[in-house]
Parts: C-alpha cells; sequence; structure tokens
C-alpha cells in the first residue's frame, strides 16, 4: 500500500498531471528570494529593487524563449495558457477584421479556445470547426479546403489535453505560411514534454502555460512572432507593459518560476521523455493483458505518451473514478467536468455515447514512480472486474447478446 507521514496518509496518489503537475523544488528555489528580498516592482527603473526585478524577469524571458526557440522579445508573460489563447485568438481576429473575418479552428480544442472563437461569432467573424478524424488528428486535405480569402488565422492544439493525441504541427505551420494566414497553437500540454521550434514548424503565436510544467500556477506566456510580424489588438489596457500587448506589473517571482521550470524541462526533456514512455507503455500492457474490452482513445503512434485515455466498456466511468479514490484520476478536461455531458472531444472521435462516458484518463509525470503505475494499475483491474460482475448488461455481453439490437422499453 502508501503510507505517507501522518499527514499525507490519506491523500490519494497523484495521476492527474495534465490538470496540473506539482512545483519542481528546483523551480520553488528560484522564485523564493523574489517573494521575500528582492519584492521590487521590475518595471520601476529609477532604482536597485527595480532593477535586480526587472533582470530577473528578462533572464527568466529568455528561458522561456530559449525552450521553443524564439527571440525573448517575442515573448510575453501572461496568467496562463487561457488568457494567451483569448489574446492570440481575439487579438489577431479584431486587428485584422477590416480585411479578414474567418477564423479556422478545430472541434476538439479546449474549452477556452472554442469559447474565443464562439464570442467572435458574436461581433460577425464566421469560424469554421474542423471535425477530426476517428484517431483525433485533423484531416490536412480538409484544412487546406477550409482556407477563404479573408482568412486571418488557424488555432490547432499541439498535444489535446484529454487523449494526448499530437496534431501534425509541421505540416499545419507549412500550409498556412502558403497561404499567408497565422497559424496560432496552444501547445500547454507540449511545451517541455516534446521538443517544440516555433521557427521549424513555422508557428506565428503559441500559447504556454507555468502550471503544466512543473512550475506555478498563475503564470503563462505566449510567443507572438517578429518576422514576418503578427500584430494584436490588446485585452488589457494600462501601463503599456509587455510592448503594450499586456499591461499590468509583471509578477517577478512567478515569471522567475517559469523561466526556471522551462529551464528545467528543457534538460530533462529528453530523460522525462523516456521514462514516461516505459511507464505508459506498463500501465497499458498491464490493464490491456488483464481486463478484455478496453479501448484506447486517440491515435497509437501520434502521441504524447504521458496522457492516456482509456475507455472500459460496461462500466461507468464515474463509479470506477470513485471506487479508485485513493488515485487521483479523472475522466476527462478539469474544465469542463461540472457538466454531465460525455466530453466533446470523445464526441468528436466518434466514441459512443456509453463509451464515452465509460473513458478515465490517466496522467504520467516527472514524478510518477513505477510502485505509483503499479498500485493504480492491480486496484483498476480489481475494480473493472468487480464493476462488471454487478453490471447486468456486461452479463448480456458474456451470454453473446449483441447490445445493440436490444429495443430498450421506457417504463
Amino acid at each position: 500500500g502508501r503510507s505517507g507521514d501522518g499527514g499525507d496518509a490519506l491523500r490519494p496518489l497523484y495521476m492527474d498531471v495534465q490538470a496540473t503537475t506539482p512545483l519542481d523544488p528546483r523551480v520553488l528555489d528560484s522564485m523564493l528570494p523574489y517573494l521575500t528580498a528582492y519584492y521590487g516592482n521590475p518595471h520601476s527603473r529609477t532604482h536597485a529593487y527595480g532593477w535586480e526585478s526587472e533582470a530577473a524577469m528578462e533572464k527568466a524571458r529568455r528561458q522561456v524563449a530559449d525552450l521553443v526557440g524564439a527571440d525573448s522579445r517575442e515573448i510575453i508573460f501572461t496568467s496562463g495558457a487561457t488568457e494567451s489563447n483569448n489574446m492570440a485568438i481575439k487579438g489577431v481576429a479584431r486587428f485584422y477584421k477590416s480585411r479578414k473575418k474567418h477564423i479556422i479552428t478545430t472541434q476538439t480544442e479546449h474549452k477556452c479556445v472554442l469559447d474565443s472563437c464562439r464570442s467572435l461569432e458574436t461581433e460577425g467573424f464566421r469560424v469554421t470547426y474542423l471535425p477530426v478524424k476517428k484517431n483525433g488528428l485533423i484531416d490536412l486535405k480538409e484544412l487546406e479546403a477550409a482556407f477563404q480569402p479573408d482568412t486571418s488565422l488557424v488555432s490547432v492544439m499541439t498535444v489535446n489535453n484529454e487523449i494526448g493525441v499530437k496534431q501534425p504541427i509541421h505540416d499545419i505551420g507549412e500550409i498556412c505560411r502558403a497561404h499567408k494566414v497565422f497559424f496560432h497553437t496552444d501547445a500547454a500540454q507540449a511545451i517541455g514534454k516534446i521538443p517544440v521550434d516555433v521557427n521549424d514548424m513555422k508557428i506565428d503565436l503559441m500559447s504556454i502555460s507555468g502550471h503544466k510544467i512543473y512550475g506555478p500556477k498563475g503564470v503563462g506566456a505566449i510567443y507572438v512572432r517578429r518576422r514576418p510580424r503578427v500584430r494584436l489588438e490588446p485585452l488589457q489596457s494600462g501601463g503599456g507593459q509587455e510592448r503594450g500587448l499586456r499591461s499590468g506589473t509583471v509578477p517577478t517571482p512567478l515569471a522567475v518560476g517559469l523561466g526556471a521550470a522551462c529551464e528545467v524541462a528543457q534538460q530533462e526533456m529528453e530523460y522525462d521523455h523516456k521514462r514516461i514512455s516505459q511507464l505508459a507503455e506498463r500501465l497499458v500492457t498491464k490493464i490491456m493483458s488483464e481486463v478484455p474490452d478496453v479501448v484506447m482513445n486517440g491515435d497509437r503512434e501520434h502521441r504524447y505518451p504521458g496522457c492516456i485515455n482509456l475507455s472500459f466498456a460496461y462500466v461507468e466511468g464515474e463509479s470506477l473514478l470513485m471506487a479508485l479514490k485513493d488515485v487521483a484520476l479523472s475522466s476527462g478536461s478539469a474544465c469542463t467536468s461540472a457538466s454531465l455531458e460525455p466530453s466533446y472531444v470523445l464526441r468528436a472521435i466518434g466514441t459512443d455515447e456509453d463509451l464515452a462516458h465509460s473513458s478515465i484518463r490517466f496522467g504520467i509525470g516527472r514524478f510518477t514512480t513505477e510502485e505509483e503505475v503499479d498500485y493504480t494499475v492491480q486496484k483498476c483491474i480489481q475494480h473493472v472486474k468487480r464493476l462488471r460482475e454487478m453490471s447486468p448488461l456486461w452479463e448480456m455481453v458474456q451470454d453473446g447478446i449483441d447490445l445493440k439490437s436490444i429495443k430498450w422499453t421506457q417504463h
């Protein structure tokens, strides 16, 4: 089992790194001085308190830029990827609205991208929401066909937060550049985990989040290309900090934390990826060898291995989560967990309603241990078997009845 020291004994082990990650101790160390001794406003130009904070902020900007192959002048600090996504989509659309009124995105984007697009539709913009194939990837031919003479922006996420699939960002960047249309990607789940290079991938705008890469919550960044130059209408007005694109005092300790998280991620990326791949392989193989009728959602090849979404047929996902209460897991995105609707991402890949309700997301991260994976697997197998024993549907399937052929009556 798992006993921690008194206080920890009751806390479940953590397998939900897509929702958020623990702070890396190295990141905390870099932040502490700026939470105590060095408290100056980084925009104060007349004294040493301001200068030392400004120097720390600019160092952090370079650390973020280095991780993604950008120039540090192209990095703007924000409160997180939600703000970055809003800035990119609304900012570009509104800046170019006199000539361009069309945007392209996908049906499986994060809520904040879809909602930004919805709000632009009320302002008179047209949005194409590309469907995805059964494997979760977009069809590049459908993307090609979606361009219109007045398309200003294409927004496609790099790694999906629910099913872990990795879109063909390189190819999308090529296509957008050929059409002279700006390309934005929400890379919150990809940065620091897989190599991302904004020039190589022809990315014009990119969203980054601190708390998805073992950095602090409440901070993120947006990359905005300088050549060819991307112009944005700012969402936030004020003192003109961050090149006038995001007014407000940059929170030095958080920016320092984001920079440190990016530097650590750059050093550890190869090691983390290899280790996480092995643990993910272990988890999937063990579960699938012991339990029949398990479906892995999303493409098997084009994916980030640390995000595993499995559907356990004939088991209600919520009851499995309740049964696995000593493991912190989720049945999809933390942002939409309040609604009873099955995940719109699973719906978009054509998952049957009942299978969508039986899906669980397993997150494996930098600090996940082999013991934790084995414990999760063991508990998961045990409870799936137990819940199926209790299920009349499972019994009917064992008796060779095709559930699809049954006419259920409403009493």
